[in-house]
């Protein structure tokens, strides 16, 4: 019996879903008009059959925040050449910053906090509905986000079905990039690559509850075109199955999702923190894990957690070791929890703190170099990886 916790999954025939795929996101690249307007906020009416949209000081308060992501985007993740990696990185030190607006309004007031991520289907489907992954907001600023670029051109919404704020921020896919600066083969999945390439907007779902952001998608069916009109490419590499690999040179890939990308080079952790992880996801394998928590999903599960790769592991870390002490993963394939082997249980949970204990050492270290290079050099640019 699999030790998975998620549910199957079918798949179309490898040749019509590519050529579905492609289709679908030519059709989205619609010509880009002439410089963008200035951003319109508005908000949904509601009926007397839906609830009424919060009192007008918070949907103020949502519109002065939507516009502070959208300038944030703008400034530091505008419109470049698809393939610049100098772009790309400049974007993912600024969102990942400290000081980002986007980390304080995924983060909230809980450093526990969780964000829903995934592309949008159907524009009719509930989030409920919609299959999405629970990203950590350190992994959802350094790895994905970047890999747009925008105008600062946006719109707010009430969506009353879903009791949330929608920001729809206009936006374009950097669908050029080296295979190695995505974090995971985004081309296993044909329709997903093709989406990713016609993306037209950036979805960011604002909680009244909570105070923030609690999901964000990408869109082909936004009501804004696309930034650019880059032609949608094939896959840059044939996906062979696995999740991480090695370049010509013998080079580790994707190296976005590296410790030595997400810390600084002279980060005193990262030797050990390399061997603490490759030791985690060998109890990984054996315990099955590395067969349910990986991008194509081959359970369906609708929030997905992803652990394939040392940027996704060392995020989720903590999480993963709650559950094990109570047994809540692994799975079957019924979805009851099935305990696993105690020798082998105990072992993940060495193993795990062990990890974890490094990555908490490695972030600790990341931010009193940052505290103590901004003293001398404030407003200058933060040394180091991207952090």
């Amino acid at each position: 019996m699999n030790a998975c916790h998620l549910r199957g999954a079918a798949t179309l025939p490898a040749k019509l879903r590519t050529t579905a795929a492609l289709a679908l996101a030519a059709a989205a690249f619609s010509p880009a008009p002439a410089p963008a307007s200035p951003p319109v906020a508005t908000a949904t009416t509601a009926t007397a059959a839906t609830p009424a949209p919060p009192e007008a000081a918070t949907t103020q308060r949502v519109q002065a925040i939507a516009q502070r992501l959208a300038d944030e985007f703008a400034a530091r993740c505008p419109l470049a050449e698809p393939g610049d990696e100098a772009a790309l990185n400049q974007c993912r030190q600024a969102l990942y910053a400290d000081d980002s607006a986007l980390r304080a309004q995924l983060t909230g007031a809980s450093p526990e906090a969780r964000v829903l991520w995934g592309r949008q289907r159907d524009p009719q489907a509930r989030l409920k509905e919609t299959s999405l992954t629970q990203f950590a907001p350190d992994v959802l600023t350094n790895m994905y986000l970047p890999l747009f670029m925008f105008n600062g051109e946006h719109r707010v919404e009430w969506v009353a079905d879903e009791k949330m704020y929608r920001i729809r921020l206009r936006t374009a896919f950097r669908n050029r990039l080296q295979p190695g600066l995505f974090p995971y083969p985004f081309w296993h999945d044909a329709e997903k690559w093709a989406m990713y390439q016609g993306a037209n907007e950036v979805l960011l779902w604002w909680q009244p509850e909570k105070s923030r952001i609690t999901a964000a998608q990408f869109t082909v069916h936004g009501t804004m075109p696309a930034l650019a009109k880059n032609p949608v490419l094939p896959a840059p590499t044939n996906f062979d199955g696995r999740w991480m690999w090695a370049d010509a040179q013998g080079r580790t890939q994707p190296k976005m999702t590296l410790f030595d990308g997400l810390f600084a080079a002279d980060n005193p952790h990262l030797a050990k923190l390399d061997g603490a992880y490759r030791q985690f996801a060998l109890r990984l394998r054996e315990g099955q894990c590395d067969s349910c928590h990986v991008p194509d999903n081959p359970h369906k599960s609708k929030r997905l957690v992803l652990l394939q790769t040392p940027a996704h592991a060392a995020a989720e870390i903590e999480r993963v070791i709650k559950s094990l002490r109570i047994d809540r993963m692994p799975l079957d394939e019924t979805g009851i929890e099935a305990p696993l082997d105690k020798h082998l249980k105990q072992a993940l949970l060495d193993d795990g703190a062990a990890f974890a204990k490094l990555v908490e050492a490695a972030k600790a270290w990341e931010a009193r170099s940052r505290s103590a290079a901004a003293k001398p050099a404030a407003g200058g640019q933060r040394p180091g990886g991207i952090r």
